[in-house]
């Protein structure tokens, strides 16, 4: 890992700019796009195709896109139930326990948290109502691999919400299918209809609907580039929870810190993406020293160590003079993922500003909160932390404002108002009001 002192410098490296707006296209990526389309374009104008042609040509773009991009060719988009059903006897039953035991603790986490639904009173006058929306989507990565848990973490804080209609979609494999401890999953959480469908394609079918895929009014998952910008696009005919990007931590220790932990934190976040960050900040160089070892010892014994390799190569080791310049780092970089492995961890925390999700001591490591702590694992990185929330109840949530008045409410408002439309040279908003005021 890069190792860094001074402040000023470590300031330098953590200030970054928009990812996807300066995202490259690797040789690799660039090769495959001129293999399916017969011609060189950018991501942007591989997306801006497949938009265009789900929106035109409905289910054919789907089902042709599916055979080109993920080399399958499909009889039907739908999962049939008896697929779902099917999946449960191919799965471990110690998984199965596991994923109901995470579903228990994810949805008593959102039911804690006490959105309510119906209308609410502020005043006499003023009400709001609050309801969940009627239809979301939720896009799952997949294809090569399988995430049942961000089936977990994605649809049952919009079935607490109240959700009418769950639509699931994710790649299917080379053998047409998703996953089984995918279905499985997508069952304890009761999503509503499944669909093997994915990249911009699938962003794009939930966004404009298709004959066999409904319009949804939100589309919430993470995704690869494709499905980032493909989201980017069509926000605003559809409401997006965000642009999750890849994998990020960032770990506050200090001279007490376990290297062993603090290596294996990282390297946990390494392996998911080559494009993941790794950060440790530390008041001790001789923790930076021992943890930059043990990640060596521990990253030979991985099955994705030519991901995580990658990840650790661009790492970073930060060592500041105390911890108040850690936190300003933190702050700065505003991480996806922040852990506090430092005898005063829970002092820190009210100062941390912005982050997706703090993990607390080294009892509280990331990979708890991946799977079973309760909160979910979508959460905002690429510094949208600053302004971002990890996905929850409130996502799945609008509200509408209610105005009831009467008339002594009429005539003690409307005189301000006439003042300020006519300030504007709003005639016809001063006329909308007096009209009232005026009649008997």
């Amino acid at each position: 890992m890069k190792k860094v002192k001074g402040l000023n410098r470590a300031r330098r490296l953590l200030t970054r700019e928009n990812f996807w707006e300066s995202f490259p296209t690797p040789p690799r990526l660039a090769a495959q796009i001129k293999q399916v389309f017969g011609e060189e374009l950018s991501v942007q104008e591989v997306v801006n195709r497949i938009i265009g042609e789900v929106r035109d040509k409905g289910d054919k773009a789907l089902f042709d896109y599916t055979e080109k991009l993920d080399g399958v060719r499909l009889g039907s988009l739908e999962v049939d139930r008896r697929e779902v059903v099917a999946a449960y006897d191919t799965v471990d039953k110690k998984l199965v326990s596991a994923l109901e035991f995470a579903a228990r603790r994810i949805r008593d986490f959102h039911v804690a948290c006490g959105h309510k639904i119906g209308v609410f009173h502020i005043d006499k006058y003023l009400r709001q109502q609050i309801l969940p929306l009627q239809r979301v989507g939720l896009y799952v990565p997949g294809g090569s691999a399988a995430y049942p848990s961000t089936v977990l973490m994605m649809a049952i804080p919009a079935k607490v919400a109240g959700v009418e209609e769950i639509i699931m979609v994710s790649p299917p494999g080379k053998d047409g299918k998703i996953p089984a401890p995918m279905l499985v999953a997508a069952d304890i959480a009761k999503v509503n209809h499944i669909f093997k469908l994915g990249g911009a394609q699938a962003i794009a079918a939930l966004a404009f609907g298709t004959e066999s895929i409904p319009r949804v009014d939100k589309i919430c998952g993470p995704g690869n580039i494709f499905v980032t910008l493909a989201k980017k696009m069509i926000y605003g005919t559809v409401d997006i929870d965000g642009l999750e990007g890849p994998s990020e931590i960032v770990i506050v220790a200090d001279e007490k810190a376990n290297p062993a932990f603090c290596a294996a934190d990282l390297l946990a976040q390494a392996e998911h993406d080559p494009l993941a960050s790794v950060i440790l900040i530390t008041t001790s160089a001789d923790l930076a020293e021992r943890v930059d070892k043990e990640i060596e010892i521990q990253l030979g014994k991985l099955k994705r160590r030519s991901t995580a390799r990658a990840v650790i190569d661009r790492g970073m080791l930060v060592l500041v003079d105390d911890m108040a310049q850690a936190v300003e780092l933190v702050n700065l970089f505003a991480p996806e993922h922040l852990s506090i492995m430092a005898s005063d961890a829970s002092a820190l925390v009210p100062k941390i500003r912005n982050a997706g999700c703090i993990f607390v001591g080294e009892n509280s490591p990331v990979v708890l909160g991946d799977y079973v702590a309760g909160p979910s694992h979508v959460l905002p990185t690429g510094g949208s932390a600053r302004f971002g929330s990890p996905l929850g109840v409130a996502d799945f949530l609008k509200v509408t404002n209610i105005i009831v008045l009467d008339k002594p409410a009429l005539r003690e408002l409307s005189q301000p108002a006439v003042e300020i439309a006519k300030a504007e040279g709003l005639d016809a908003h001063a006329q909308a009001i007096e009209r009232r005021t005026r009649a008997k």
